[in-house]
């Protein structure tokens, strides 16, 4: 005899409380605050001047962008060598339409960006159709593009570029509204601050229904008490950042233009079937193809994307310096892959977010910038930087040994 045991439909969608940390989703998030809170011992508090906090964003808004695009092919499992040569191809093409055939500036960043995308197909050819690996597709990239840049440009930059492109590379928003006093801070950008608490109530909306979508499904949460706790945290940090940036200049357009760009492929890569078919062909290329998803067309737009996301990159990074040069971009690939494998992408594929991209270039912007306040020597922060992308893969390798332990 079989006894059918009922639900009782008020604990059906009770979900499990726990206090637990994921050391692998949560340890980059961590280890970013121990970083920031020791530069900020060692350079006395000036890391964190509103400023410094601001060239940080503008110096190194480039190589967070190419890590954007960066984590995409590394989650799909692949490589893209290319990136720094492709900046400096599209930066050369801006500015022989801007400066040398005088192409209204909105029109040439079309062209250029249009540039980069085919680019970005023609890798992607030779990758998701012909079947050559994307290390060795982009490692001929990297040199065919930086001889191509070389060729246009010669030995000699182009500039200057147009006041609008300078603006987008190192401007920042103009006071739409008055600045109010803060105290012992002083005054402050109204407008700038508004924006920091409409971004504020947008993660606490996000974060709370994803919460009770969790709830819905019985799946385990955090205790009240811990989500709003690191609710709170995020919150606290996103405003002072905020609020040292309205200090300052106000908003930097990069970053207005980085914010848009990270919340618009976060919701790609979270919520379209696009974004789940790229986590599935880097977690396991062959179920993948026998579940139906297009792996050829996923790797090739992958790459089309990444070309576009360099030549914004390019532009940025012209802009900013006022030229194109001819060895512009040159080892930026590098920090783009640091940052996505910093940021907790694996290196088999299959794992990272773009968040987590984001947070591992400001490590190395952070280091980057934190080790020349205090003086250190080229050759000492490389060493440092190599150090800690080592130490995050290795801490990748092991959390995956110690999962399998635990099956």
């Amino acid at each position: 005899m079989t006894t059918i045991v009922e639900a009782d439909p008020e604990t059906a969608v009770t979900a499990p409380t726990r206090f637990s940390v994921n050391l692998r989703q949560s340890g980059i998030y961590i280890a970013f605050a121990a970083i920031v809170v020791l530069f900020e011992i060692l350079t006395s508090g000036s890391l964190l001047e509103p400023q410094n906090i601001s060239n940080i964003v503008v110096q190194n808004s480039y190589i967070l962008i190419l890590a954007i695009g960066m984590i995409l092919i590394i989650i799909a499992g692949h490589i893209d060598l290319s990136a720094g040569s492709v900046v400096a191809v599209t930066g050369a093409v801006a500015a022989v339409l801007m400066v040398n055939l005088d192409v209204p500036w909105p029109l040439a960043i079309l062209a250029t960006l249009v540039v980069g995308a085919l680019i970005g197909a023609w890798q992607g050819f030779w990758i998701a159709y012909f079947g050559i690996p994307a290390f060795i597709v982009t490692l001929a990239g990297m040199l065919v593009f930086r001889a191509l840049t070389m060729t246009v440009l010669g030995n000699q930059g182009i500039g200057p570029f147009p006041d609008d492109v300078r603006t987008l590379a190192n401007g920042f928003t103009p006071g739409f509204l008055k600045n109010i006093g803060l105290g012992v801070l002083g005054g402050a950008d109204l407008f700038t601050l508004l924006v920091g608490l409409a971004a504020v109530a947008g993660i606490v909306a996000v974060q709370w229904r994803a919460r009770r979508a969790r709830i819905g499904y019985g799946q385990a949460v955090d205790t009240p008490l811990v989500f709003g706790l690191k609710i709170a945290g995020a919150s606290v940090v996103l405003m002072f950042i905020v609020v040292q940036l309205a200090r300052f200049k106000n908003l930097p357009w990069v970053l207005v233009l980085l914010a848009a760009l990270v919340l618009t492929y976060t919701l790609i890569s979270q919520r379209t079937v696009f974004g789940r078919h790229i986590y599935a062909v880097g977690g396991n290329l062959q179920a993948a193809g026998l579940s139906g998803v297009k792996v050829k067309s996923v790797t090739f737009w992958i790459f089309v994307n990444m070309g576009l996301l360099a030549s914004v990159a390019g532009i940025i990074f012209a802009g900013r310096l006022n030229q194109a040069g001819p060895t512009a971009g040159n080892a930026f690939e590098l920090d783009a892959i640091a940052a996505a494998f910093i940021g907790g992408a694996a290196v088999q594929g299959g794992v990272g977010k773009v968040v987590g991209a984001i947070t591992g270039g400001l490590i190395m912007a952070v280091i980057n910038n934190g080790m020349s306040l205090i003086g250190s020597p080229s050759e000492r922060v490389m060493l440092v930087k190599g150090l800690v992308l080592l130490a995050a893969v290795a801490f990748d390798v092991w959390a995956k040994r110690r999962a399998g332990r635990s099956r």
